[in-house]
């Protein structure tokens, strides 16, 4: 695998490289060469690289403390980073240099980075979003730092055994993390339960159980300047380690039993919210993170400016999703209580220093709390929640008298639901600009969902469509692509991704085409070894590719995917002899630990799969493989070697997507619905080259409230009815024929909630369109390269400097 070009780095030799590893190696790792393992020699190449990025690291804090700039604080309960060492490699432009050293110390850079530890710290397009995010940040030296947690096993690890997800702990920090700083000075003490005592005006919180936060920093490198950012991360430690008494009579498992449900809280990312004990500690989790966050941005302020009355000037906090929305409720409560701020003084900061980007409209994914256990686990910050909604209802009591019902519904107490904490909700009161993620969501999001707010707050809502950052999906994921584009327009467009728009004009040449076809090719060499190696699947990097990998869950419509490879089964059995497009489809994702029917549909496929890869009549027509323990490591495997992705969500309900983009962006032509940011792909791109299939969302609304009839398409329809069909008696699960009855009647009688059945002619029709362009390689190949050169438009850049000029407010700082 050819390394990322990069710009030359004038000061450090690899000379020096190699003292420094070796160096590192001895004297921080402790090992003798002689006998060092693999991973020892990554941590201190690692720890190497490190050094050459701390100076840089200090240089900008200091111009940013000097300088007294706003700064935004962006926390998120996700961070998917992905691997460190290559992406720093890549930003401070010492790639061939390592490469160089390690050679010279009789070592293989690619098999060292591929020994690096995907972080736990995320789960899905959220967390990947804020990793790219905080890229663009540094990159654009804008002042500002995230905030999450250091979850200690991250979400799981995925293994598929007998078809079935099976969970097992994700051990990432098994070999430590050389990349962190632990910061053993800064802790803040968190606390939960408890009652609330009056005292006249003032309100004391007390006898509440205490955990303590520990600070770990994580450079967040800027590409190609001496801007970094900072990650800082929070531990949980109990704050009494032991019952020494305990311990001494011989209770051991009592005497640590405290600390141990004190540190729970950090264990997991999302742990199975099915149970009550379960959402508890959900609960907790997110107030941990919010209480530290704010606990250390005022901290951090006050050092800063030895006083709380310029708050408003001096920070932004912006929550990414509804995870963090706690922290509304324990600013108020720490200026308030702790420094003594009048409770509309309170108000008001808070109203100027929050945003909120909402990432879904399904009501089932916007949190909400019992008022019960927030009572329980967080009763003054329940109190100040009252608060908050008693002063919001009287303000819209008084401008809107003649709404009798609209009390009700703009309540962040849902009095009708089993009385909830709405925190969407209490988001959009608190917060001076709420945004969507695409244009879509945005328009959807003022429509429907907050169609009450949006006539109280004309001017909160916008719109921000997400980007990626052209870093790391296009310049570290893909260098036999990013060769050709340098080759061909210069290197410049890795920090101005509008520039790859100058490629349009090379469409029409042979010599560019191929040079397009072969770095494709590479890359799907590259994904079939993998595939062989590590599955033990064979496939030719002839076929079409065919991807959809992400979260799995109903609305992605993973289970319409599979009716399609049943569909295109079903004919090749049929007319086995026919000229048939050799087709590879992959699928990779997690299933919550809880869905049972997202664990079902993976189950399935590989029961799909098993059925199609040992049946003699398909040969290399058709392969069916799902990639365990999907990561942001595999996507960038994955990805670059796509031909096709399925963006298939049922229009209306996926936000925005990002995995549409980073496929795009690669040459890999979309398959999908009217969708999230699938509509401004289009746009961009032109209609010829995005396959679009399926009811826009105004069609699916009307069909949903017009009386949809699954039962009816299923009768209709022959190839659907012979699929489902198969599915429901055991085709393909011979040894329990009914194992997948009850995906069937989801279905076929029980609503069909996400609209399969009606989209299904429109997408296997649309893919019968897909067969016939990829016959024609060269056109294929053409608007592939259109779809690569309409892609400037989605780089996070974009996305982060509106963030910047309208929500936040901040501007780079100089150094």
């Amino acid at each position: 695998m050819s390394a990322p070009i990069l710009y030359a780095s004038p000061t450090l030799s690899v000379e020096a490289l190699k003292h420094s590893i070796a160096y590192k190696l001895m004297f921080t790792i402790g090992k003798d060469p002689a006998i060092a393992n693999k991973h020892e020699w990554l941590n201190a190449t690692l720890l190497a690289v490190r050094d050459r990025m701390v100076e840089r690291w200090l240089r900008s804090n200091r111009a940013q403390l000097s300088q007294d700039v706003r700064q935004v604080y962006y926390l998120s309960m996700e961070f998917l980073l992905g691997r460190t060492l290559s992406n720093a490699l890549l930003a401070i432009g010492i790639y061939e240099d390592t490469r160089a050293a390690l050679d010279g110390m009789g070592l293989s850079l690619d098999e060292l980075l591929q020994e690096e530890n995907d972080p736990g710290l995320g789960n899905g397009g959220l967390g990947r979003l804020a990793a790219c995010f905080l890229d663009s940040m540094a990159t654009m030296a804008l002042p500002g730092r995230g905030y999450g947690i250091r979850y200690e096993y991250g979400m799981f690890k995925q293994n598929i055994i007998a078809g079935q997800q099976a969970e097992s702990p994700d051990y990432w920090l098994e070999y430590g993390n050389a990349w962190e700083f632990p910061r053993h000075g800064t802790r803040y003490k968190v606390r939960f339960g408890g009652r609330v005592q009056q005292e006249g005006a003032k309100t004391h919180w007390l006898e509440t159980e205490e955990v303590l936060a520990c600070a770990y920093d994580q450079i967040i490198p800027g590409y190609d300047t001496d801007a970094t950012n900072t990650l800082r991360l929070w531990s949980a430690q109990a704050s009494n380690e032991i019952n020494l008494g305990k311990f001494n009579q011989g209770d051991y498992f009592a005497a640590v039993e405290d600390k141990n449900y004190s540190e729970n809280v950090s264990r997991v990312l999302y742990p199975d919210d099915s149970t009550y004990s379960g959402r508890e500690l959900r609960l907790r989790q997110e107030y941990f993170l919010v209480s530290a966050t704010v606990q250390d941005i005022l901290h951090r302020h006050w050092l800063m400016h030895q006083t709380y009355e310029n708050l408003t000037d001096k920070i932004a906090i912006h929550l990414n999703d509804t995870h963090p929305v706690l922290a509304i409720p324990e600013l108020m409560r720490v200026v308030i209580d702790e420094h003594q701020f009048s409770w509309l003084e309170a108000w008001k900061v808070v109203c100027q220093v929050f945003s909120y980007t909402n990432h879904t409209l399904m009501s089932e994914a916007l949190e909400t709390w019992p008022v019960e256990m927030l009572g329980k686990i967080l009763p003054r910050h329940l109190q100040i929640i009252f608060e908050i909604n008693d002063h919001f209802l009287t303000g819209v009591q008084a401008a809107f008298p003649d709404d009798s019902g609209l009390l009700a519904r703009v309540s962040i107490i849902d009095e009708h639901n089993g009385r909830m904490v709405r925190m969407a909700w209490l988001a959009v009161i608190a917060s001076h600009k709420v945004n969507g993620v695409s244009e879509l969501h945005s328009d959807l999001m003022v429509q429907s969902l907050f169609a009450d707010f949006a006539r109280i707050y004309p001017d909160r809502f916008c719109n921000k469509t997400n980007g990626v950052t052209p870093r790391r999906w296009l310049a570290l994921a893909n260098p036999a692509l990013s060769a050709v584009l340098d080759e061909t327009i210069g290197q410049t467009w890795r920090t101005d991704l509008s520039q790859l728009g100058e490629i349009t004009g090379h469409r029409d040449y042979p010599t560019f085409i191929n040079s397009v076809q072969q770095a494709k090719f590479t890359n799907k060499q590259n994904l079939a070894r993998y595939l062989a190696t590590k599955l033990n699947v064979v496939v030719s990097p002839a076929a079409l590719f065919d991807v959809q990998i992400k979260r799995i869950h109903e609305y992605k419509r993973q289970l319409l995917n599979v009716l399609h490879i049943i569909t295109r089964y079903n004919r090749i059995k049929a007319n086995p002899d026919a000229d048939w497009v050799p087709r590879v489809n992959i699928f990779a994702g997690k299933a919550a630990s809880a869905y049972y029917i997202a664990k079902q549909v993976i189950h399935l496929i590989n029961d799909v799969a098993a059925v199609v890869n040992n049946d003699p009549l398909m040969r290399n027509r058709l392969k069916v493989v799902f990639i365990p323990n999907y990561s942001v490591s595999l996507a960038q495997l994955i990805i670059p070697a796509a031909d096709l992705s399925e963006q298939i969500s049922l229009a209306g309900t996926e936000a925005s997507g990002t995995s549409n983009m980073k496929f795009a962006l690669n040459g890999a032509l979309t398959i999908g619905t009217l969708d999230g940011a699938n509509i401004e792909m289009r746009q961009h791109m032109g209609e010829e080259n995005i396959f679009i299939f399926g009811n826009t969302a105004e069609q699916v609304e009307a069909l949903r409230v017009g009386g949809y009839n699954p039962h009816q398409y299923y009768e209709q329809d022959p190839e659907l009815h012979l699929a489902l069909t198969q599915i429901a008696t055991g085709v393909f699960s011979p040894g329990e024929s009914n194992r997948y009855s009850n995906l069937f009647d989801s279905l076929v009688n029980l609503g069909d909630h996400y609209q399969l059945l009606a989209d299904y002619r429109s997408y296997v029709d649309t893919q019968d369109k897909v067969d016939a362009l990829y016959r024609q390689r060269e056109e294929w190949t053409k608007r592939a390269v259109s779809n690569i050169a309409s892609m400037g438009y989605f780089s996070s850049d974009r996305t982060i400097q509106e963030y910047a000029d309208e929500i936040w407010k901040v501007k780079p700082i100089r150094l």
